[in-house]
């Protein structure tokens, strides 16, 4: 018991003063049996909240949330699944793959900021700044050889996303500027300078279309190949793997390098981390480089896997950069719950989808039961901390109820001798 005494009271002391309250010491705060609990209880409460929702509007939650679950495609993981179903089952389960392809990275564009410390909040700026790239690659050079074009532009992408969120690292390193207010402004920069360039008479737009605001094809040489299904109707593509390689380098990047120890340490306490001499404005600039080229790439990976062209209403209307915010949120900032996350967000994305909502169903309550379910799960998210608290304050007590037994018997036999 006096080991746990121990820990109590060093996590006390953890938890006090201003650097606790750092999104890097509330992550680590977060971490051991919450880092599961916690999301999970939040992701049932989310749900539960969602089909109350439904409820009120007079549908069926079960027979909703049915219907979104087949939209998934997971129903291909049940082997009595078989026949038409099967075949159905296996073509949503690629969209949803190809879509927590995207989520993934974006995540831990959010999620490496998050711990150093900072709050990336221009993911969405970011990832249209690599598509514009992307595309622009991807459509030129086609003489070049396939697998080179591919990386060409990945790795333009990348340091275009690199390159737009660096912008937002200098100033917060060099002027003491908020991160927050830089990325939201550079993300409006980025949406506007994407119809600029493929608006009507733009730059890039695609000049075999001069009545369509849209870019160019991706020329097939620069085009990801298609592993599972089929090609025509968007099967997919070797991005996913991508994805997951990049997410085990976060991880071992956190984990196992200088930067990832000086990133941490920053987060914890900038201070601090000064006066240990670590370079606190360059970690902050290369943390941002790194949070920018994630989002790049999945744009990459979007552009080159399925998307192939760009249009302005695109642009405009895309949402994966917020995505992120609350996918990196609920992953608690970790490698593998950012994975599980986009999992489930991908799903949630694909399941209400047009095509795979039941009839019976409104499909505009059930679009927007997505951004319901991610409203709520980041409103929990954030607030988790006060069941934490409760958590330990159970704890506490459980520590003094066991204590005072002894602490009785032990005065009894004082006293009698």
């Amino acid at each position: 018991m006096s080991q746990l005494e121990d820990e109590l009271k060093a996590e006390a002391t953890e938890t006090e003063g201003a650097a606790a309250r750092s999104p890097a010491a509330l992550t680590a705060f977060r971490r051991g049996l919450s880092g599961v609990t916690v999301p999970i209880l939040t992701t049932v409460i989310a749900f539960i909240a969602g089909g109350l929702i439904v409820l009120a509007t007079g549908h069926n939650p079960l027979s909703t949330y049915s219907s979104i679950f087949n939209g998934t495609g997971f129903n291909w993981l049940f082997p009595w699944v078989g026949g038409a179903a099967r075949a159905t089952a296996a073509g949503n389960l690629q969209q949803t793959l190809i879509q927590t392809t995207a989520l993934i990275l974006v995540g831990l564009a959010v999620a490496f900021a998050f711990r150093a410390g900072m709050f990336n909040i221009g993911g969405q700026g970011q990832y249209t700044v690599g598509a514009i790239v992307a595309v622009w690659v991807g459509s030129s050079f086609a003489g070049m050889p396939a697998v080179l074009h591919i990386a060409f532009a990945i790795v333009a992408a990348g340091l275009a996303g690199a390159a737009w969120a660096g912008i937002a690292g200098v100033l917060k390193a060099l002027t003491g500027a908020n991160e927050v207010i830089s990325t939201i402004m550079l993300n409006w920069i980025a949406i506007w300078l994407g119809v600029y360039c493929f608006q009507l008479g733009g730059p890039l737009q695609n000049p075999s279309m001069p009545s369509t605001p849209v870019s160019s094809n991706v020329v097939a040489g620069a085009k990801l190949p298609v592993f599972w299904g089929s090609a025509a109707l968007q099967g997919l593509d070797v991005g996913i793997f991508i994805a997951l390689a990049l997410a085990v380098v976060f991880a071992l990047l956190i984990k196992r390098t200088r930067l990832g120890y000086e990133a941490r340490t920053v987060g914890f306490n900038p201070e601090a981390a000064r006066y240990a001499g670590i370079n606190v404005g360059r970690t902050w600039i290369r943390v941002m480089l790194i949070c920018g080229a994630f989002a790049g790439v999945a744009a990459s990976l979007d552009i080159l896997g399925w998307k192939f062209s760009l249009f302005t209403n695109d642009i405009q209307t895309s949402q994966i950069g917020f995505y992120g915010i609350a996918v990196a949120l609920l992953g608690r900032n970790t490698a593998g719950g950012t994975v599980a996350a986009a999992l489930l967000f991908g799903g949630l994305l694909t399941g209400t989808s047009d095509r795979n909502i039941n009839l019976s169903i409104d499909p505009t309550l059930v679009q927007y039961l997505t951004f319901m379910i991610e409203g709520i799960i980041v409103l929990l998210v954030s607030t988790d901390v006060i069941t934490l608290r409760l958590l330990k304050g159970g704890q506490r007590i459980g520590v003094a109820l066991g204590r005072r037994p002894r602490d009785v018997a032990g005065a009894g036999r004082g006293g009698g001798s």
